[in-house]
């Protein structure tokens, strides 16, 4: 490639410099799956061969492998940065409140909304973290007496942002892999909507007041499923982006019930912000209109195998035989999964100032440390349909 990836992301790392004296929010707490991890994944399984905990994991803007699933940062850090705060720390690592002073993220790779119990009685024996989202609230409720006194928890939970979420897309996942019918994984979308509601009503009942709850993302568009679920039938693929109707019509039926869950909640917590964060409406524009927004390769994966699509499942990013694109900034996906730092940051752009969110982050705080004219972006209508 003809300049470093970091070259081109030192506009941004100016625009968001931190101002810790004056942000808005005094910690982020953030829950979900690989989409929001730090760390956490890595530090749960000891000795356990992980891919993630090795280059090229990290090295576009950490140059070093951080338990990030992608090639740098993630959505969380670049909110994290826009109101002044630093990358939060996984759970996992820190070991006293000082480790905590501007937040925590609890979010584990492979992590699901529902419990692993509720996966055995369906005969869906486990194989992935015991770490699911009400796993992750108990952490924080343990973390929670660590940082506040009883009297000190009210002004702790009024001024942090609680991000729930992206979780939910693993719970679909798992089934997906052992060959579930449609009906069969879409039959548990209220049930992950429901827990998705429980956890964030939890938050609130401990005094959240601003929470961030993300839909999920175009699954048809992600090279595995892709790769997974190749057709020789054209009816199967949207004609300009090239991705699955059906599995995209999935993933908007769970955003939808998203949706719904979070209207239900603020009718009940008039006085709580509950922020819904349309990472499916931010993340499309790229498959949309690629070259409009910096993309050559939506759709193949930048680290993985030489397949279809560059991703198959027995070469995945990191392992024997695995290749890495030129230049992730130009690739969508970076391990046929995951997004790369450079997708992260569009749909990051798209909820802190809009129209991706409802309403916007930007506007949940009067004192966001970045300049808010640079984050707009040439965005479709988020409600047009792909």
């Amino acid at each position: 490639m003809a300049t470093s990836p970091l070259a081109s992301l030192i506009p941004l790392a100016l625009l968001f410099l931190p101002s810790l004296a004056s942000g808005c929010y005094t910690r982020l707490f953030a829950f979900g799956d690989s989409l929001t991890d730090t760390g956490n994944f890595h530090h749960s399984i000891g000795d356990q061969f992980d891919p993630v905990a090795r280059l090229p994991y990290g090295q576009t803007y950490f140059g070093r492998p951080t338990g990030r699933f992608s090639d740098g940062r993630v959505i969380v850090d670049f909110v994290a940065k826009a109101f002044g705060l630093p990358f939060t720390l996984p759970y996992l690592v820190g070991r006293n409140a000082d480790d905590f002073k501007y937040g925590a993220n609890f979010a584990v790779g492979g992590a699901t909304a529902l419990n692993n119990d509720y996966f055995r009685k369906r005969d869906v024996e486990p194989n992935w973290t015991e770490h699911s989202l009400d796993e992750q609230i108990r952490w924080f409720k343990q973390l929670l007496n660590m940082l506040a006194t009883q009297s000190e928890r009210d002004e702790l939970m009024r001024n942090s942002l609680f991000f729930v979420g992206e979780i939910g897309g693993n719970d679909y996942n798992h089934l997906f892999i052992r060959s579930k019918t449609l009906d069969e994984v879409r039959a548990i979308v209220p049930d992950v909507a429901d827990a998705i509601g429980a956890a964030v009503k939890e938050l609130i009942q401990l005094g959240a007041k601003t929470l961030v709850v993300p839909g999920n993302f175009p699954i048809g568009c992600v090279p595995l499923y892709l790769r997974v679920y190749q057709s020789d039938k054209e009816e199967d693929y949207h004609p300009k982006t090239r991705c699955i109707n059906w599995l995209n019509e999935f993933a908007e039926y769970h955003n939808r019930m998203i949706i719904n869950k979070i209207n239900s909640l603020k009718e009940s917590y008039p006085n709580v912000t509950i922020i819904y964060a349309d990472y499916y409406g931010a993340s499309m524009n790229i498959f949309r209109d690629p070259v409009q927004f910096g993309f050559e390769v939506p759709l193949n994966a930048c680290c993985g195998s030489d397949a279809p699509y560059n991703c198959t499942p027995s070469i995945l990013c990191g392992s024997p035989g695995s290749s890495v694109c030129k230049d992730p900034s130009t690739y969508a996906s970076w391990d046929g999964l995951h997004l790369t730092e450079a997708s992260y940051k569009l749909v990051a752009e798209g909820i802190l100032e809009g129209p991706y969110a409802s309403p916007p982050l930007a506007k949940s705080c009067t004192n966001l440390q970045c300049d808010s004219d640079t984050l707009k972006l040439p965005f479709s209508d988020p409600f047009s349909s792909i």
